[in-house]
């Protein structure tokens, strides 16, 4: 039964790995688990020699085991974590205005409230509107003004569409730091790194960040903030995701507040998408809990199955790599999807 069970495991990898090279998805990262089991655990990168008549190598492993990445906006996922932490622990309210914990706001716009700066109904500037620098980005990430306070300047009324901005997580950052005297990196460490024995994963600056800048400078990192500057590994993630599928990070009802997708705000969350798509291959929707990142030419995605226990994640460093939309039943995670949950 043993050699069964382990025979039938290495034909799922076999099949998933297939799956992912055809996408065309190369010089990343891929952690596909069920429950306790690994299902595919594999660095994927292009062994295809060009045809120019020479000899070439491939080196098929040019990352060590459990390499760290930029986890980008998943950053904002985790921001989400401690914020229902401290919700829990009755040290902020996801419906009080956040001038309760950061004071009087300058302007007439009224102040968001912490659960629409989670969901992006804000209100507040966008750093990715600010002037652009000599390299034609942002300047709120580089020679630019930044931090809470920039977002705060020239509010619009809180409570309109969508509108996806870094400055909601920047802000809740702020809020956090007030209302329970700790930084965002305490806090995730104190919340999540700790009880699950994470060593690696933790928001810049930390003791090595130059192996992970790329394309980003150091205070282009510190910029993001909670909205991008966490980083670890594939595993410490996997880690954090099955704690969260257990329960035992967040109590019953913030979890279920965690993972109630609006439709109105196209089924955002709170700091993640939450959405029901079918997917090829099964009899009805999956549940599905999505967090996408892009950051410096770094794309990462964290999805997770509540229903199966189910959890993929994909890191790349192609920033033009496209993943396709679940819900449009076409691409890399949608294709990853099917074969997991629907065999």
């Amino acid at each position: 039964m043993i050699a069964l069970a382990l025979a039938l495991a290495a034909q799922d990898a076999g099949a998933l790995e297939g799956l992912i090279r055809k996408s065309g998805f190369d010089h990343g990262y891929a952690l596909i688990a069920r429950e306790d089991a690994i299902l595919l655990e594999k660095t994927i990168v292009d062994c295809t020699p060009p045809n120019d008549g020479k000899e070439h190598f491939c080196n098929d492993h040019p990352l060590p085991p459990d390499p760290r990445f930029p986890f980008a906006s998943i950053s904002k996922q985790m921001a989400a974590v401690v914020t229902m932490q401290a919700i829990d622990a009755g040290r902020i309210a996801l419906e009080a205005p956040i001038d309760r914990y950061l004071g009087t706001l300058a302007g007439n716009a009224a102040a968001p409230t912490v659960r629409q700066l989670l969901q992006h109904q804000s209100g507040l500037r966008n750093s990715n509107d600010s002037a652009a620098d000599a390299k034609g980005d942002p300047s709120f990430y580089s020679t630019g003004p930044n931090g809470a306070d920039w977002c705060l300047t020239d509010r619009k009324e809180p409570g309109g569409d969508w509108s996806y901005n870094n400055c909601d997580t920047i802000v809740l950052e702020a809020v956090l730091q007030k209302a329970t005297g700790k930084s965002i990196k305490h806090l995730f460490e104190e919340g999540v790194a700790q009880p699950l024995g994470l060593t690696r994963t933790y928001y810049l600056p930390g003791s090595d960040p130059d192996e992970l800048l790329g394309s980003l400078t150091a205070r282009a990192f510190a910029g993001y903030g909670a909205a991008g500057s966490l980083t670890g590994t594939p595993r410490e993630l996997l880690a954090i995701d099955r704690a969260l599928l257990a329960g035992t990070l967040l109590s019953a009802k913030s979890r279920a507040v965690l993972w109630d997708g609006d439709p109105r705000l196209g089924y955002m969350a709170i700091g993640q998408w939450v959405f029901d798509a079918p997917l090829t291959g099964c009899a009805r929707p999956v549940r599905i809990v999505e967090r996408r990142g892009d950051i410096g030419g770094n794309q990462a995605r964290n999805i997770l199955l509540p229903d199966s226990g189910t959890v993929v994640i994909l890191f790349t460093s192609d920033g033009d790599f496209d993943f396709g939309e679940i819900w449009q039943g076409k691409g890399l995670s949608h294709d990853l999807l099917a074969a997991v949950a629907c065999p």
